[in-house]
């Protein structure tokens, strides 16, 4: 027979995730830190898991995601349902967290999120994280939707796809006369590996995999400046500091202006984007998604076929 999931010991798991400590999981439920511990340990026993890693801040164990993930969506059902009994009475709005790239951030996805209908009343929560990297928050449940670069579906979500992020090798003039051969006319893939890069962080290969698609060998220079903003990351290649991958919503008017230059004539590098996001019968959740669809296939490149 499986054995239940009591609802008090879920919720405080869940609490623990969200306040990061013990104490402070306490002082949100109302309770002693004694009780937290012990209501911890003993869905642990029940579930015969280790769910929690003792560190500060708490993390969930690849069990304590499932079981977090439970918790989240008992959550969003549980509002739902005093909601359509009219039992909940304080008129909050809906909490909506979400996981997306800075670049998509920084390009087309606020003006999906400002077509969602006003009278829906949601709070959007944004958790910044690169595309390969958001589908780890849907894992962990602290988000219920993520755009992704995965079309690999996050157990208990579904998958759209979204259409292509365009990047464009670019540097200044100034630093693609200095480092990248515009002045003499040496061959790009000579030089490259070489000159200074801009990157977002350090999970940042974009620069990377297009070196080693044109020249070969390790990827960028070691001498390379980390940018963490999207809008940062465009200033500081036009600033001179070193070329980079900008996406081409952002490079083109740059190039137009130029203060720009591009240092191939190939196409780029596409990203595909997609969104995942939980399967619940939630139209709050379901309106966001339509509107992120209608935007992205606006500004986004299409998809390519399967």
């Amino acid at each position: 027979m499986m054995a239940e999931l009591p609802l008090d010991q879920v919720r405080t798991l869940l609490a623990v995730v969200d306040e990061g400590t013990f104490d402070a999981a306490a002082t949100a439920l109302h309770v002693t830190p004694s009780a937290v511990s012990q209501r911890v340990k003993a869905l642990e026993q029940r579930t015969g898991r280790v769910l929690l890693t003792r560190t500060k801040p708490v993390r969930p164990t690849e069990s304590g995601e499932i079981v977090v993930r439970f918790a989240r969506r008992l959550a969003r059902l549980e509002r739902d349902a005093h909601a359509e009994l009219g039992m909940s009475g304080t008129g909050e709005p809906t909490r909506l967290p979400i996981a997306v790239n800075a670049d998509s951030l920084a390009t087309w996805f606020l003006p999906a999120l400002a077509r969602v209908p006003g009278g829906l009343r949601l709070c959007f929560e944004l958790r910044r994280g690169d595309e390969d990297h958001t589908a780890a928050l849907l894992r962990e449940g602290s988000v219920m939707a993520a755009v992704t670069s995965s079309p690999d579906p996050v157990a208990g979500c579904s998958v759209r796809a979204l259409g292509r992020m365009r990047y464009l090798p670019v540097a200044s003039p100034g630093c693609a006369e200095a480092w990248l051969g515009t002045a003499t006319g040496t061959p790009l893939r000579e030089l490259i590996g070489s000159a200074p890069v801009v990157a977002f962080d350090r999970d940042d290969d974009i620069q990377d995999d297009f070196v080693r698609s044109l020249a070969g060998g390790p990827g960028a220079s070691a001498l390379r400046h980390f940018v963490p903003t999207s809008e940062g990351f465009v200033d500081a290649v036009v600033a001179g500091m070193g070329w980079g991958m900008v996406p081409e919503v952002q490079a083109e008017p740059m190039l137009r202006a130029g203060r720009l230059v591009r240092l191939s004539p190939e196409p780029g590098v596409d990203v595909p984007l997609f969104w995942q996001q939980w399967k619940l019968d939630f139209p709050a959740l379901a309106a966001v998604a339509e509107a992120v669809a209608a935007v992205a296939a606006e500004r986004l490149r299409p998809a390519r076929a399967a």
